[in-house]
């Protein structure tokens, strides 16, 4: 197994090593101290959209537990920590009044990382929509992003003085595409008019989010979080290149050219620029505002090919076979050297500030035997991966840190509670918390490099 201690010493002196985890997923308390539903609480409770029609109730109980998981991050060592803020706490209706009660649980989460000496990485949106504002459309309605914008001035103008640095969103692929196409995600609509205004007003409301993080808090380092797929053609042929050219305009190009260059990627308009919203004078200004870091989620490559029907939509693709026979227990396929491939792409494309890893892992479903999780894969996709990272460091890529995803088995969206993720496993009848093989690993990495520098 990789030493601790020689591993931590490729990363660079001001790297930070973080775990992540999203307010969905691990608090529970979905009815307490006056939060009210968002989309997926009533996703999950509709027969049919989540496995075993598991919801958020329980989830980690993180909302009561948060001292326990709290001293559990400084025991390993861990020097930031990633989580997001959940909308329907603070504002339950989405707009109008503020409860107190919801940014009271976060002032208590930032007080305890203060006190702890861990780094704050808060995300004001990782898919938790207040459910209210479904009646206007959700993301589908100009309107939605004036309300982020007004829910980011609340919450950063109580919270920022305790943060480190914040996002607007988390994988707005996941909460555009995933969620109004594909129909997998809450509001599992299935329409890619319905995606693409999702889309624009997305990108639009991520822009407002980062005039009101600044106007705000201005010196509080404001970014991005993004899946970016790192799109493999399955052959050299030119119709696969083609295909892969498409794949990137729309799975990537869609978020990162408005973001980054201040339009919507070309191809990508001709196909389905007539059935986007109106793109209203000023609002590609507002969503290219320059970032301080954005981040990239990462776990698996994205292989096609193009899709020969004549009726196929943009970007006609079509999955192609696996070249690594190493797949996690979700299905994925391993392949650290995608990461590095897409890192690298994505700065010869784009002028990109400095980039955190802020998701990355694997799912491996091991149970405690004799209160041991023995995780040997996921702990060999750590090994794999964060040695991409080094490397992309060591070549002078702005890498500045890594957020193992996730600190503990959660609510794994419409998988439930079947796939877990976690370093840290949970019992979801006891809430009792065991350190995986592979936590303990990234534990023992993460206190060497503290050790180091």
């Amino acid at each position: 197994m990789m030493d601790p201690k020689q591993f931590a010493a490729r990363f660079p002196q001001d790297f930070l090593f973080g775990v992540a985890t999203a307010s969905y997923q691990i608090e529970g308390a979905t009815r307490a101290d006056g939060r009210k539903p968002c989309i997926w609480d009533a996703f999950s409770n509709m027969p049919g959209r989540v496995f075993g029609r598991d919801n958020g109730d329980m989830a980690c109980d993180h909302y009561n537990r948060w001292e326990e998981d709290l001293d559990l991050m400084k025991e390993m060592g861990v020097s930031a920590y990633r989580f997001s803020i959940a909308w329907p706490r603070i504002l339950p209706d989405g707009t109008g009044r503020v409860n107190e009660k919801g940014l009271d649980f976060y002032d208590r989460l930032l007080d305890g990382l203060k006190d702890r000496g861990i780094k704050a990485f808060a995300t004001l949106y990782h898919w938790d929509l207040p459910l209210a504002l479904m009646g206007d459309g959700g993301w589908t309605a100009r309107s939605t992003a004036y309300a982020f914008q007004r829910y980011a001035k609340v919450a950063m103008a109580r919270l920022a003085d305790r943060l480190d640095a914040v996002a607007t969103f988390n994988e707005p692929w996941c909460s555009v595409w995933l969620s109004h196409l594909y129909g997998v995600h809450a509001p599992g609509e299935r329409s890619m008019e319905a995606a693409l205004h999702a889309l624009h007003y997305t990108n639009l409301a991520h822009g407002l989010g980062v005039d009101a993080v600044r106007q705000v808090a201005g010196n509080l380092p404001v970014g991005l979080v993004l899946n970016a797929h790192s799109v493999v053609p399955g052959s050299d042929s030119e119709a696969d290149r083609a295909a892969a050219e498409r794949a990137h305009q729309f799975h990537n190009g869609a978020f990162f050219d408005p973001v980054f260059r201040g339009k919507y990627p070309e191809a990508f308009m001709a196909a389905l620029g007539d059935r986007m919203p109106k793109i209203e004078d000023g609002d590609l200004e507002i969503i290219a505002q320059k970032l301080d870091w954005w981040g990239l989620n990462y776990y698996t490559p994205m292989r096609i090919a193009d899709d020969r029907a004549e009726a196929a939509e943009f970007p006609a693709t079509v999955p192609a076979p696996p070249v690594s026979q190493t797949k996690t227990d979700i299905g994925w396929e391993v392949y650290s050297p995608a990461l590095g491939s897409l890192v690298k792409e994505l700065y010869a494309r784009y002028d990109l500030p400095p980039c955190y890893i802020t998701e990355n892992g694997a799912c491996y479903n091991m149970e405690p035997v004799a209160g041991e999780v023995d995780d040997q894969p996921r702990l060999d996709y750590y090994i794999d991966h964060l040695g991409v990272v080094a490397g992309l460091a060591a070549e002078g890529l702005p890498m500045k840190g890594y957020f193992a995803w996730s600190l503990m088995d959660n609510f794994e969206w419409a998988e439930g509670y079947r796939m877990r993720f976690g370093l840290v496993h949970v019992d979801y009848q006891t809430q009792k918390r065991t350190l995986k093989k592979s936590g303990k690993w990234y534990a023992a990495l993460a206190q060497a490099f503290a050790q180091k520098t």
